[in-house]
């Protein structure tokens, strides 16, 4: 058996980090062997990520990814350094095995078995550079930094041009339309980001309850499909043990036939004595 179950491409879990919004990356597990490999994927902050699936199955000579998010951060690190890791488990399991059929178990090392271990870390990256709001022709408008920057060249460009009391104006009514819009604004933006938040949190929630859901099912469809083939063994065990019973019912006392034949025969004997 080779050393290495799986290979993890790639070795880093890499994050967008952005305050108040999740982010997700994917990592995938290459199985190279010939081997039914199950991996469990551990994590020192569980309340942080999601993991989707946490245990999973990976054939022989196939490739499986699983996705980890991160929930909605209110403060930043310093320096966006992250000291959380991640521990990816794998072992060898007998072919055929589901996801379903997964248990602590397999990746207990008390009974000898062969567990490999792989360790993650991650990387925070700072996002690109966000929009600006840029007032165009009276009315606010969302572009990028660098049409914002040319835009204010030709702004810049027309102040030369124009004379100073029409500048003032504009420029003062300019400002005054963002001191009005902006908090109003902040404020939209903040709900709104909370509400796709919380959408999002709900979403997952209501994905992780559908697969116990499933997992029950399936073990409950098991469990009756063991419950059916026990009563029918059970009833054949009962009909051969009827069988039986009836048979050595049969098999009691002396046979009508033979019973007859002695009576006959000793009425006979007695006729031939007496003559």
């Amino acid at each position: 058996m080779t050393s290495d179950l799986l290979e993890i491409q790639p070795r880093e879990l890499k994050f967008t980090f952005e305050l108040r919004k999740q982010s997700s990356c994917s990592i995938g597990l290459v199985n190279k062997s010939q081997y039914y490999v199950a991996f469990k994927v551990k994590t020192t902050s569980p309340k942080k990520y999601c993991v989707r699936p946490n245990v999973g199955i990976v054939k022989p000579k196939s490739t499986r990814d699983f996705t980890v998010t991160m929930q909605a951060q209110r403060i930043a690190p310093p320096d966006l350094i992250c000291k959380d890791k991640f521990l990816i488990q794998s072992t060898v399991v007998p072919a055929e095995t589901t996801d379903e059929d997964i248990t602590a178990s397999m990746f207990s090392k008390d009974d000898g078995r062969y567990i490999e271990e792989s360790k993650l870390r991650v990387i925070l990256i700072s996002p690109p550079h966000s929009p600006v709001l840029s007032p165009i022709n009276g009315t606010l408008k969302q572009v990028p930094s660098y049409e914002a920057s040319v835009e204010n060249n030709q702004v810049l460009r027309k102040v030369e041009l124009t004379p100073d009391h029409i500048v003032i104006k504009n420029v003062g009514e300019s400002k005054l339309v963002n001191d009005e819009l902006k908090p109003a604004r902040d404020a939209e933006v903040v709900k709104l980001a909370e509400d796709i938040e919380m959408m999002r949190s709900k979403l997952y929630e209501y994905e992780y309850k559908l697969r116990e859901a499933e997992a029950t099912e399936s073990k409950l469809a098991k469990e009756k499909k063991l419950n059916i083939q026990e009563r029918e063994t059970l009833q054949k065990e009962l009909a051969v043990l009827k069988r039986n019973r009836g048979e050595r019912k049969v098999q009691v006392g002396f046979p009508l036939l033979f019973v007859c034949t002695v009576a006959l025969i000793s009425v006979l004997l007695g006729y031939l004595l007496r003559g």
